[in-house]
């Protein structure tokens, strides 16, 4: 494994170790792009469309279940371990169906049944994913690792999908499913070469139960005087923002015919925002006044998002969508920071699962309430009514004083 890394001043963009973490994050999220792409792209070959959307949710359904114990897996056995062992399992599974559909045309059971590993994989692997960046560099880095991380999101959402398209073109779903397992292969590797700072021995971490862990992490979460109202402030704003920028930007570009190419227009405003965000955090690597700043990013993001129902060209929206964009990657980013800076190295696997919990499994709840309501009221009222939800979160963070004076370490 070697040394762990030194708690120095050192830019994590020319930290050898943090860039090798990096790459293997974005390699991993490249992977899990083509995935998707490949995963749909067969099951709507191999059946209905309502079958093809059983199976690309199915998956949703043991992550959501078994996240928060994936944080206790991860806090007992280290986030490193199971990060490794969860690609490794992804990568299995992935090119297992790769082969299966090179041999032979199974149908979709294959398909749904990789869909449930690859979601409690998720389970165990989201988590741990998230306790990975206070082990691979200085809390006074963490900004700008956050912000090093959001951009590797961005190119592989950009990347991800042209390379899963053009492996389908050239050799189908079996090729594009063989591309992904590759991806999350290269991930291995690199993860095994990084040095990580590793806790003391818990003793007593063998006559403890899980469901012992569970109750304690929860509990440390329910006292903490930052953490309990940032993950609150976390799931208010998710609960806002997914379901506009969701559902709700397809049926407003339709009612103002502004096409595919003018959602297009406005996604990409959006993405470019929350680019410029995640630069300015990499180049920058920290920001002082750290709770204020992301409690105000989102009450004005939330201020974009009720005004972008009224914008009235698809230029306005663009550039309303680049305001939403750069405040919401702002905030995200910042509290994903004071989330690693804040918690006890020994609970950040599990302060990360119930932070991922109630934006994967409570904010994808408001797309189906945000479709409904649009078709009720229009979608103007249904888009205030939703940055009013996200900026609760922000007047939140601005109204708890802990969180509001949290700082991030220089």
């Amino acid at each position: 494994m070697g040394s762990a890394p030194a708690d120095t001043d050192r830019p994590a963009h020319r930290d050898g170790n943090v860039l090798r973490w990096l790459g293997a994050y974005t390699s991993s999220m490249i992977g899990d792009n083509v995935y998707y792409l490949a995963l749909s792209w067969a099951a709507v070959q191999a059946g209905t469309p309502s079958q093809a959307g059983l199976v690309m949710a199915v998956s949703a359904v043991p992550r959501a279940l078994l996240m928060l114990g994936g944080g206790v897996v991860a806090d007992r056995f280290g986030p490193r371990k199971v990060v490794i062992g969860s690609d490794a399992v992804r990568c299995a599974a992935v090119l297992a169906v790769a082969a299966l559909l090179f041999a032979t045309d199974p149908g979709l059971w294959p398909l749904a049944l990789l869909a449930v590993v690859f979601g409690t994989v998720d389970a165990v692997f989201m988590p741990a994913v998230g306790a990975l960046p206070a082990r691979v560099t200085g809390h006074g880095q963490l900004a700008r690792v956050q912000g090093m991380r959001s951009l590797a999101i961005r190119f592989a959402n950009v990347v991800g999908a042209p390379l899963g398209g053009l492996a389908v073109a050239l050799g189908g779903s079996a090729t594009a499913f063989g591309l992904a397992g590759l991806l999350i292969a290269v991930s291995v590797p690199l993860l095994i070469s990084v040095r990580m700072r590793e806790l003391p021995a818990d003793d007593k971490t063998a006559e403890r139960t899980a469901w012992r862990d569970l109750r304690d992490g929860l509990g440390y979460i329910r006292r903490h005087r930052v953490l309990a109202p940032l993950i609150a402030a976390i799931a208010l704003g998710d609960f806002g923002f997914v379901g506009p920028l969701n559902v709700g930007l397809t049926l407003l570009t339709d009612q103002r015919g502004w096409g595919a190419a003018g959602m297009g227009w406005v996604v990409a405003g959006f993405g470019t925002g929350a680019g410029a965000a995640a630069l300015l955090l990499t180049v920058r690597g920290h920001v002082p006044h750290a709770g204020r700043v992301a409690g105000v990013a989102i009450l004005g993001g939330s201020v974009a998002i009720g005004a972008l129902a009224y914008a009235p060209s698809v230029a306005a929206a663009v550039g309303v969508a680049l305001l939403v964009g750069l405040l919401a990657g702002l905030s995200g980013a910042l509290c994903g920071a004071l989330l690693q800076t804040h918690a006890d190295p020994a609970y950040l696997g599990r302060v990360t699962a119930v932070a991922g919990l109630a934006s994967l499994g409570l904010a994808p709840l408001s797309m189906p309430v945000a479709a409904a309501a649009i078709g009720w009221w229009g979608t103007g009222p249904v888009f205030v009514a939703s940055a009013a939800v996200c900026g609760l979160g922000g007047v939140l963070a601005l109204c708890v004083r802990d969180l509001r004076r949290a700082e991030l370490p220089r």
